[in-house]
């Protein structure tokens, strides 16, 4: 099923490393309210259904350190932030102050499946010490590994006048 064309349209740039940086730097701050949010969510449902004592005692033994159900939680959180945002107008909040799109080669939106393909392969990047992003840097079209592996690219749209 093709996607629906994104607006503006147009032959854009890329977008440079430090627009980059800077769109990701932000949606990073509001992906930290995300994970806060979700968490204490999360702790208050735990704490309705085991019960102040319980919870307590579990914490000071260090029971609930590593709690892989809470980390999957975040993780669906975070994805559920870019996913929606990118497959639904291209543009992170941090990236819509930047001026910054992601999109298919024809101006479209990306699919579910590349934003995941995205998600997954950034989350790669960073555990390689940033070298996915930094190839950016040496790519001629700039793209980092997350684009190159999803077949999206990252452009820089004018502002909308309205």
């Amino acid at each position: 099923m093709p996607q629906p064309l994104l607006h503006p349209q147009g032959d854009f740039p890329s977008v440079g490393f430090p627009r980059r940086l800077a769109a990701m730097f932000y949606d990073f701050l509001l992906c930290t309210a995300l994970l806060i949010v979700t968490a204490g969510l999360y702790k208050m449902i735990q704490l309705a259904i085991i019960g102040e004592t319980r919870m307590r005692a579990l914490t000071d033994a260090g029971a609930l350190d590593g709690d892989p159900l809470l980390s999957t939680i975040l993780l669906f959180a975070v994805f559920g932030f870019f996913a929606k945002f990118w497959t639904h107008g291209g543009q992170t909040l941090g990236m819509q102050v930047w001026g910054v799109r992601v999109q298919n080669a024809d101006g479209s939106a990306i699919s579910l499946w590349q934003a995941l393909l995205r998600f997954l392969v950034a989350i790669a990047s960073w555990l390689c010490l940033g070298l996915g992003f930094f190839w950016a840097l040496i790519d001629k079209r700039q793209r980092t590994w997350h684009d190159l592996y999803s077949d999206t690219q990252l452009v820089r749209v004018p502002k909308v006048k309205g």
